[in-house]
């Protein structure tokens, strides 16, 4: 019998931060302290506090250690787990306020989510499906083995309101259904855990988190529509998703949750991995089919959809994994449990994966329609060094940015979508007020291009041209009636382009242009750039009245561009200016200007 618990974040992002040895320093240190009976350590999936990495959770007080270093773990184990005293210099300390000591489920990150998809993510040990089982772990299935036709089971997942979290929220029940309207035959179900946008990494965290729960809900979905295969397309830049999937597998296999006479019944369904390049096309679900069956990832013409004639020309329903993730809990709570959470027409919770210029980085998972003020500054605890907040980028490169009119905007579908930008996978990339949208813009614009995979001229040569205009601007070479080419090859790319890549490609420039045109405008007649971020724009001089003639700036200047003698206002050789900031970063008395 335990008298503790350890639990230790072995997600990809604490991994980075060497948790793996801190939890091997805590092992041998409980061996030595002779006390390795009485103390069991878990390595669990992402706690979701990404930026406070490697992280330990002691219960059952549940106390929150951040940020530890090797040196950190024989005091947790001497003063903490020993004694009974709590190490309250490794406490997670909330941006701008004292320590905070209490439990976990009392932090302000975590007090106002709702887990439902996140339910096992940094709970239980991914690697042990009886820890799954332990929390009702394919209770789900044999609800619907037991008792439930492939048809109550739609109707259920239908009824619940349950939409794609993976891109634009079509309604899964209707998309299992035709499915199961196909003709009898070979059917598949696949699960796309591709997740190419820039900043998102909420399904690699529930796949190295929570695996089982996506086997299960996958063997859900093809006892639905008839399908009695499935595959799990991974990025292979995600190799710990891919290691805990595998292993995950053969438990299900060996437990008989997979395999022939799943449970003793008639139904037989298995599933496989496929390891993807890391083609951001290959979140096109099109395109994932055809990088499955081996061939180029390019997308198909539509019609036919996959539901109709998918991988191998057999009906295929494709979800992401968020999506899967909701499934059991529908099945094992019932549809009308899971259609009171969120809003009429987004029912549920969406995970975000909050980045950029928020003092909180990481997952959180919240009803559908929580505002992006409640987001960004109660769960995220605001905007590091108390700057303005500027906008926010939702829906990846596919996407578009809200600004700070719109911080009261619930964050769902619909209301994202007559915003100009998508909820797409719930990638959210905070931005403060030193961000230039034009660069920002370019930025997004930059990785789509790379990202294409060619097939069709105006997603292949239509974001190469604005690109090129984008980075004219940026660069301070920006002509009159640059602002309307742009627009004007938007909506071209937009209404032409095969895929869903293409046709939303332009969003962030649009996006931007609508929200901060004097921006763009700024960049292009006063060659200015307000927010002081383009280098070829900005220019850094001395005020003669503050300088106290220190030669701190000269000395630290790398391009020897700061001239002048001691006890005299020194001078910038704007020739000689590389605009590199270091003599704006080291001036004892604010005597250099940014302009």
């Amino acid at each position: 019998m335990y008298r503790a618990h350890v639990l230790v974040c072995a997600g990809a992002g604490c991994v980075s931060s060497r948790s793996r040895d801190v939890r091997d320093e805590l092992v041998k240190i409980l061996g030595e302290r002779d006390i390795s009976e009485e103390v069991r350590v878990i390595e669990t999936g992402c706690i979701g506090t990404c930026d406070l990495g490697p992280v330990m959770i002691v219960y059952p007080e549940g106390v929150f250690y951040q940020k530890l270093g090797l040196g950190d773990v024989a005091q947790i184990v001497d003063e903490h787990l020993i004694r009974g005293r709590v190490v309250e210099r490794l406490l997670y300390r909330a941006p701008l306020t004292e320590i905070v000591t209490e439990k976990m489920r009392d932090l302000e990150f975590f007090r106002r989510q709702y887990r439902i998809a996140l339910r096992n993510t940094g709970v239980i040990d991914p690697e042990s499906i009886e820890e799954y089982i332990a929390r009702d772990g394919y209770m789900a299935l044999g609800t619907v083995l037991d008792g439930m036709t492939p048809d109550q089971v739609i109707q259920e997942i239908t009824a619940s309101g349950l939409r794609g979290r993976g891109g634009g929220g079509f309604p899964t029940g209707r998309k299992w259904d035709f499915a199961a309207q196909a003709p009898v035959g070979q059917k598949y179900v696949v699960c796309n855990a591709d997740e190419g946008d820039p900043g998102a990494f909420m399904d690699r965290s529930i796949i190295e988190g929570d695996p089982h729960s996506i086997i299960e809900a996958m063997a859900i979905a093809g006892y639905a529509i008839g399908a009695d295969q499935g595959y799990v397309y991974v990025r292979a830049e995600y190799p710990l998703a891919v290691e805990r999937f595998q292993l995950a597998l053969q438990q299900a296999r060996e437990y008989g949750f997979l395999g022939s006479a799943i449970l003793g019944t008639d139904f037989h369904f298995d599933l496989d991995v496929r390891v993807g390049a890391g083609a951001f096309v290959c979140g096109e679900e099109t395109a994932l089919l055809n990088s499955i069956e081996g061939n180029r990832g390019e997308p198909r013409p539509r019609p036919p959809f996959p539901a109709v004639a998918g991988l191998w020309g057999r009906p295929t329903i494709i979800n992401n994994v968020e999506t899967y993730a909701n499934v059991p809990p529908i099945i094992q709570h019932g549809a009308k449990w899971f259609s009171k959470i969120g809003t009429e027409a987004s029912r549920g919770t969406k995970v975000f994966a909050m980045a950029g210029n928020i003092n909180n980085t990481g997952l959180v998972e919240v009803p559908m329609g929580t505002t992006l003020r409640e987001l960004i500054y109660d769960i995220g605890g605001g905007i590091p060094g108390n700057k303005r907040f500027k906008a926010a980028q939702t829906g990846g490169p596919s996407g578009g940015c809200l600004t700070e009119d719109h911080l009261d905007t619930p964050m769902d579908y619909d209301t994202l979508l007559e915003l100009g930008s998508m909820m797409g996978s719930g990638g959210l990339i905070v931005m403060d007020e030193d961000t230039c949208m034009v660069d920002i813009a370019r930025f997004f614009l930059d990785f789509t291009r790379d990202e294409s995979c060619g097939k069709c001229n105006p997603c292949r040569i239509g974001t190469t041209r604005m690109l090129s205009i984008l980075e004219r601007l940026v660069s301070g070479e920006g002509q009159q009636g640059d602002i309307e080419e742009l627009e004007d090859l938007a909506v071209f790319i937009q209404e032409t382009s095969l895929c869903g890549l293409g046709q939303s490609a332009p969003n962030p420039v649009l996006s931007t242009l609508k929200n901060f045109r004097s921006e763009y405008e700024a960049h292009i007649r006063e060659r200015r750039c307000p927010a002081g971020h383009c280098r070829a724009l900005i220019s850094y001089t001395i005020v003669a009245e503050t300088c106290i003639g220190c030669g701190i700036c000269a000395r630290h200047c790398p391009s020897n561009a700061i001239v002048g003698e001691r006890r005299n206002p020194y001078s910038i050789v704007t020739e000689l200016c590389t605009k590199c900031g270091v003599c704006l970063q080291e001036c004892p008395v604010q005597a250099i200007q940014k302009r």
